[in-house]
């Protein structure tokens, strides 16, 4: 008995060895290139390829990220930036969704503002940041009502071409069976615009930070943006590479978290493609 036993359990080990070699050979494919970046960023400041006043090496950045996380520093720009983008993130998706659904659904709308949308679409955020500042001054209101602005249009557009683009076999096969179009819409066209929606969601995400950054440098005491140009201005080189280095990692994290929440609400997508 011992024997078939030990067998078994041989036979087992065998059997999940060449998945444990497969998942560390992938983990290895994904991150050998960023690895190589990192030695590359420690050793041109060392070796003279670059110049270390104005490019430290990445220890050094740790070391200066690492200061300011301990001095709660970095936690109170961090906090400051996460609450702008989060409070204009939420706006842009109680506003875009819903208004998205309907110009999509209701094909007279899409053709009476379809020149406006593309008016906006086309005009860049940060182009507008004066604007907003002189109109709402360059307290927390403007800052939150641009990150508003950049991230309405590619959720809303893409909401749109979401409901446009359901396949037109799907609908007839709905209708067939005599669905009101109410249910039509929650159970079929909702539904089937979930993938393109969350596009538009996830670049809205990104596009968020970027913004907000911009216009914390010029009209803030405090966030990411903020912390960078002051540690510019006053030459902490490393302290302005770490708070970039912040931005980056949190930009990753945003759409991490996002591409989680877009495969929960697409599972039946996965399932049909199984």
């Amino acid at each position: 008995m011992e024997n078939v036993k030990t067998a078994r359990s041989t036979l087992q080990l065998g059997k999940r060895s060449p998945v444990a070699f497969s998942g560390v050979l992938k983990l290895f494919k994904q991150s050998v290139v960023l690895i190589a970046l990192i030695l590359l960023w420690e050793i041109a400041p060392r070796t003279g390829l670059v110049d270390a006043a104005f490019f430290p090496a990445f220890s050094e950045v740790i070391r200066a990220l690492w200061s300011l996380i301990i001095s709660g520093e970095l936690f109170t720009h961090f906090l400051a930036s996460i609450i702008r983008s989060f409070s204009g993130f939420a706006l842009a998706l109680i506003i875009a969704i819903p208004l998205g659904l309907l110009i999509g659904w209701y094909p007279l709308a899409r053709q009476l503002l379809n020149p406006v949308l593309e008016l906006f679409r086309n005009t860049a955020a940060l182009a507008l940041l004066p604007v907003f500042m002189l109109l709402l001054g360059i307290g927390e209101t403007s800052k939150i009502a641009i990150v508003l602005f950049a991230c309405t249009w590619p959720i809303l557009l893409n909401t749109i071409a979401a409901v446009g683009n359901v396949d037109p076999l799907l609908i007839k096969a709905a209708r067939s069976m005599n669905i009101k179009s109410f249910t039509l819409f929650l159970k079929v066209i909702l539904p089937a615009s979930v993938p393109t929606i969350f596009t538009g969601i996830r670049m809205a995400g990104t596009g968020a930070i970027l913004v907000l950054i911009a216009a914390e440098m010029v009209g803030a005491k405090e966030g990411l943006g903020y912390l960078i140009t002051y540690s510019q201005y006053n030459f902490q080189i490393p302290q302005m590479y770490a708070g970039i280095l912040t931005i980056a990692l949190l930009g990753l994290i945003i759409n991490q978290g996002l591409s989680m929440l877009e495969r929960k609400f697409s599972k039946w997508k996965q399932q049909v493609n199984e």
